[in-house]
């Protein structure tokens, strides 16, 4: 097992003496620094840097982590509408049903790399509240539809709308955060899906009994008071204003950052590899195609990730859009289904922020992915084992608590070891491509209730390779760490203090740099 030789423009292999050409080289690519320009030593003042650390926490957060919230809420939700009467309000056959929910996700596919790599240019104060208003307004339209034909078409411009938010928010905490602080918020953002779990059963309990106000169904208020406050959010925030970037924070006197503050977080980002600016705004990186298509070209360790987020991708959505279903197919009623839904969510929630700290903490993602998969494993075992109503309910905790852990640890791997800017930002929209095809997969396989054993064995086949993947690449990255620390030595021997060491060349060359290491 071996990585492909790592390219290192400007450097020349070991034994060649044209240092001439890799002065023209760099040369040729001037980006406004020096030509002697060499890696950062300046000190950074932890206090200054936590207190600015902080400080973003506060703002940037609490809004990704609502955008997500609303988002899954409103992508999910139609599950809880099915429970209230939906399918059979339309007279939806159970393939109907799967045949909307994939609807949702061809066009979130699609629109998942043009979005991200619009945000850069268009900004994220811009793109995310707009998108997040837009799809509101959607999901509101679904409670007017009087047809199955109007549903596919409401569920389809849900998904060309909500397509660029997850890759988005990843891309957008990315250049926050640094790398190894990165899961942590991650799961506070992405925890947001297991209170959305928890809130989308107990608000569709509550809104179902509205049944007949202004002559409409229970399910329609669902969606129409979720889809009128989703856009009344996104709405907010975007006049109100959300941060683009660590150098554009406010600095007001409640949590904005003090001129010091931001050039030392600045500095401290751009040390760690993460950032997509200097500590005076100034940005490193313009639009290259070419560095779009290097991530399809020269990059095993993106497409090894997007393995298990595939799998993942399958267990995720899957649990999402049917576990209203499932607890329903258990023989509950409509109203403790609704409630039911909400106790799995909610131990997700606690175990999914421990594994993040823990995960940050040590610098590791494999291991927290290969636990957390082995826990979902042991859910879907006893769920498929058990003929006991209350067994396969309490297998449902260990299904998500496992399921919804997963996410945070691979989403933060694959954003931990992609640089620079574009090349992150197409491997992160790849990768959560590759996820939602997984959602696609979902939708089909919940076909034989009250157990769904096809569904459940294909999940647990599925977890049990998000761990065996996990654990490879585990491996395959610790092995190219150990190829990139031969080479730098090769090359402080032979060109010390050369430009390949440049802060240039390893903004340049990101995650190809060979001082760059990989998460593990």
């Amino acid at each position: 097992m071996s990585l492909p030789e790592l390219p290192i423009v400007g450097v020349p292999p070991a034994g060649d003496s044209s240092v001439g050409d890799l002065q023209k080289q760099s040369n040729s690519q001037d980006d406004g620094f020096s030509e002697k320009e060499v890696a950062s030593t300046i000190d950074i003042d932890p206090k200054v840097e936590r207190s600015a650390l902080w400080k973003i926490d506060l703002v940037v957060v609490p809004i990704v982590g609502m955008y997500y919230l609303l988002s899954f809420i409103d992508r999910s939700n139609i599950g809880n509408a099915r429970v209230a009467g939906l399918q059979k309000s339309l007279k939806m056959s159970n393939h109907d049903f799967s045949t909307a929910l994939t609807v949702t996700y061809v066009p979130y596919i699609v629109m998942e790399l043009p979005m991200n790599l619009l945000m850069k240019r268009l900004g994220a104060n811009y793109t995310l509240p707009i998108m997040v208003t837009l799809w509101g307004i959607i999901t509101a339209c679904q409670g007017a539809v009087k047809s199955y034909g109007a549903l596919l078409a409401c569920r389809f411009f849900l998904g060309a709308l909500e397509g660029g938010l997850f890759p988005g928010i990843v891309l957008y905490m990315s250049s926050f955060y640094k790398r190894h602080e990165l899961q942590l918020r991650f799961a506070m953002m992405f925890s947001a899906t297991s209170l959305a779990g928890a809130f989308s059963g107990l608000l569709a309990a509550a809104i179902e009994k509205m049944e007949g106000i202004r002559g409409l169904p229970g399910w329609a208020w669902i969606f129409i008071l979720e889809g009128i406050f989703t856009a009344l959010f996104g709405l907010v925030t975007l006049i109100i204003g959300i941060p683009s970037s660590p150098h554009n924070f406010p600095s007001n006197r409640i949590v904005g950052l003090t001129p010091l503050e931001r050039s030392t977080y600045c500095e401290a980002l751009s040390q760690d590899w993460s950032g997509d600016a200097d500590e005076d705004g100034r940005e490193r990186e313009v639009f290259s195609w070419k560095e779009v298509i290097s991530v399809f070209a020269n990059a095993p360790h993106v497409w090894l990730v997007c393995i298990p987020l595939f799998f993942n991708g399958v267990t995720l959505f899957g649990l999402a859009n049917f576990a209203p279903t499932i607890v329903s197919a258990l023989g509950f009623d409509q109203t403790q289904t609704q409630l039911l839904t909400v106790p799995p969510y909610a131990c997700s929630f606690v175990v999914s922020i421990a594994c993040a700290y823990f995960s940050d903490k040590y610098k590791q993602r494999g291991l927290m992915a290969v636990g957390a998969s082995l826990v979902a494993s042991a859910g879907y075992a006893i769920f498929l084992g058990s003929s006991s109503k209350h067994a396969a309910y309490a297998a449902l905790f260990l299904q998500t608590i496992g399921i919804y852990s997963c996410p945070p640890c691979l989403s933060t791997w694959n954003a931990n070891n992609v640089q620079p800017h574009y090349r992150r930002a197409t491997a992160i929209a790849v990768a959560f491509g590759i996820t939602a095809t997984g959602g696609i997969v979902s939708t089909w396989i919940f076909i034989d209730p009250p157990r769904f054993h096809i569904a459940t064995s294909i999940n647990l086949a599925f977890a049990l390779a998000m761990a065996a993947f996990s654990g490879f690449i585990m491996l395959f990255l610790a092995h190219g760490n150990r190829q990139k620390r031969e080479k730098v030595a090769r090359l402080e021997r032979e060109m010390p203090g050369g430009e390949w060491d440049s802060r240039r060349e390893r903004r340049r060359l990101g995650d190809r740099h060979p001082r760059f290491e990989y998460t593990l």
